[in-house]
């Protein structure tokens, strides 16, 4: 080891250096050098994205997260660059978010593509590809930084976790659930990315067929759904509205496009999912769209529908659900999943409001034209940021402060995505006026 002190208006360059031991040891770093380089990317990087009104700092600083989170070898995006950090303290609903998440990633993808980094976005779209590739059965909903499929979990005993949260977890048994919803978005991100500056991909859209066929045998099924519940699988409304996006992109892209696929065949069974979802995922008792089919809670994950194009804000049932959700899933002026003390999701009661959700919210009451009320709640969100502008998954009300795994690329994708929508022109009255279910996601880049 080595010391030395630092006073102030001092520099002493300091390198510390791995290499693996089988191999030469690495060239040395002038470190002045490196710095100089360092400082020059990032500017220059930064330097590209497109404004975003006056929350421009608050989306660099979480475009420039989502960047460091990036592992560069082969270009994923984690989750989170940690494990066990608790939903509730002292709780353990401690998860390892060391991983990428195809969720996440096609969020991130829409993020780029609306910030303006084309060319991240294009080499985010190969990784997706790349990794995704292979027997449409095998699909997983989330994968190791380089496309490991296998990520079992397992409980660090000897750790007493993060103050006496435990346990630890290291791996994530999520990676073999079902979870239909990441067809939806699947389908949907890569429908605009090709509408958008990134174009088509025919080896994209072979893969795209082969999934579509294999959604077309299993979209009925029960899964674990967006929050992948440890209990018994249900059929989720949200799995379902997300097979009904995989449909309606890909009858979109056949006819936009020009493209060889059953447009026919997908056309009926996305007329047949939108049915079934409105006559079983709505509660006329609850007045809201819920959780799943014949249940009576709420989910805010109902939260987008408007989001996806699902039917517009315009419908009564979408209103309604909103202001249900806005009465009953919200604390201290944020929004939760939902009801963790009702026992639907296998686990113990108890965490914090989801901060994606908040955002989710915001975006809804900006298409309902209340843009006073969508960015009071975006800047109550962006006021829990710690002081470099880092946001976790979730939010304890009761102790004020940020819980769950840090820093959650979730929750910067929701907030970069919602800032552009809440500075876009026009748009949500483009939105307002549609007698159908909308063909784009207002929150996504428009090419």
């Amino acid at each position: 080891g080595g010391q030395f002190r630092v006073s102030a208006g001092q520099t002493i360059p300091f390198v510390l250096t791995y290499g693996a031991s089988h191999l030469p040891p690495p060239r040395p770093i002038n470190p002045l050098d490196a710095f100089d380089y360092t400082e020059g990317y990032w500017r220059d990087w930064a330097s590209r994205a497109r404004p975003a009104g006056p929350w421009s700092d608050a989306v660099m600083r979480s475009l420039i997260t989502l960047k460091a989170a990036t592992y560069r070898p082969s270009g994923a995006i984690v989750a989170a660059p940690t494990t066990s950090l608790p939903e509730r303290i002292g709780g353990n609903r401690n998860w390892d978010y060391r991983y990428c998440w195809l969720r996440d990633a096609t969020f991130t993808l829409l993020a780029l593509m609306n910030a303006g980094y084309d060319e991240d976005a294009r080499r985010w779209r190969e990784w997706l590809l790349r990794t995704t590739a292979g027997e449409p059965g095998r699909l997983q909903i989330m994968y190791g930084l380089t496309g490991e499929h296998r990520v079992p979990e397992w409980e660090i005993g000897w750790l007493g976790g993060y103050e006496g949260s435990r346990p630890v977890r290291a791996g994530n048994a999520a990676a073999k659930q079902l979870q239909i919803d990441v067809y939806g978005e699947l389908m949907d991100v890569l429908y605009h990315a090709r509408r958008g500056k990134l174009g088509g991909n025919e080896d994209g859209w072979a893969l795209q067929r082969g999934l579509l066929d294999h959604l077309e045998t299993v979209w009925e099924e029960a899964d674990h759904g967006i929050w992948e519940v440890r209990g018994d699988r249900r059929r989720f409304t949200n799995s379902k509205i997300m097979a009904w996006v995989a449909f309606d992109r890909a009858v979109k892209t056949i006819e936009q496009f020009n493209l060889d696929g059953p447009l026919d065949r997908w056309s009926a069974l996305r007329a047949r999912i939108h049915d079934e979802v409105c006559r079983y995922g709505f509660n006329p008792e609850v007045g809201a769209f819920v959780q799943s089919y014949g249940s009576k809670h709420l989910d805010a994950s109902a939260l987008l529908i408007p989001l996806v194009g699902f039917l517009s804000v315009s419908d009564a049932r979408v209103r309604s659900t909103i202001e249900t959700i806005r009465r009953d899933l919200m604390v201290d002026g944020l929004v939760k999943r939902y009801d963790s003390d009702a026992g639907l999701d296998g686990l113990p009661a108890g965490e914090g409001v989801f901060l994606p959700c908040s955002f989710w919210l915001a975006a809804d009451l900006f298409l309902l034209g209340r843009q006073r009320e969508a960015r009071e709640l975006f800047e109550r969100v962006l006021s829990l940021r710690n002081e470099v502008g880092l946001l976790s998954e979730e939010y304890d009300p009761g102790s004020k402060r940020l819980i769950g795994n840090f820093p959650q690329a979730l929750s910067h994708i929701a907030l970069v995505n919602t800032a552009y929508l809440l500075t876009s022109q026009g748009q949500h009255q483009r939105h307002k006026s549609r007698a159908t279910p909308a063909s784009s996601h207002p929150m996504q880049a428009d090419g």
